[in-house]
């Protein structure tokens, strides 16, 4: 599942639903009303899970970003890392603005993986405050993932 949002290393960038025009949503800001700068039509967070193109746009996410972080660590060869892909998609669409749900794909970044000592996939991390706070692995409906990153969020 491919997301129109991509991220850089300022923030997300999306396509206006109504007129096309690509916007930036600075990491600190996700929550902001903003609206997009050609139509001036409201602009709602990101509502699906997003690719990490490289670790420097994922420190820069995790460092600057006003909400959790939810990443998924996987990889495309991986079978139960593809049974969950649509359950993180429905907790990226659920929980659209409270959180931001991002793929980090461990083939394409290696470095992430290696960082993060990444041995199972999928593996779920949740970072908050600009460190990682709690992660779990296997493959889990969206209502479990919803739970582990509420209990990590509020124990923080």
């Amino acid at each position: 599942m491919s997301s129109s949002a991509t991220l850089d290393t300022a923030g997300v960038v999306v396509a206006c639903a109504t007129c096309g025009q690509r916007n930036r949503l600075q990491y600190g800001r996700i929550n902001a009303d903003t609206r997009c700068g050609k139509c001036k039509a409201p602009l709602g967070p990101p509502a699906e899970p997003i690719e990490v193109p490289d670790a420097s746009t994922f420190d820069a996410l995790v460092a600057g970003a006003e909400v959790p972080v939810v990443v998924d660590f996987w990889a495309p060869w991986c079978g139960p890392c593809r049974m969950v892909a649509p359950e993180i998609a429905r907790v990226a669409a659920s929980s659209a603005g409270r959180m931001l749900v991002v793929k980090v794909n461990t083939d394409a970044v290696p470095e992430l993986g290696d960082r993060f000592g990444i041995r199972s996939i999928p593996t779920m991390a949740v970072f908050s405050g600009g460190k990682e706070r709690g992660r779990t692995a296997g493959a889990r409906p969206a209502a479990d993932i919803e739970v582990f990153v509420r209990s990590v969020v509020e124990a923080r």
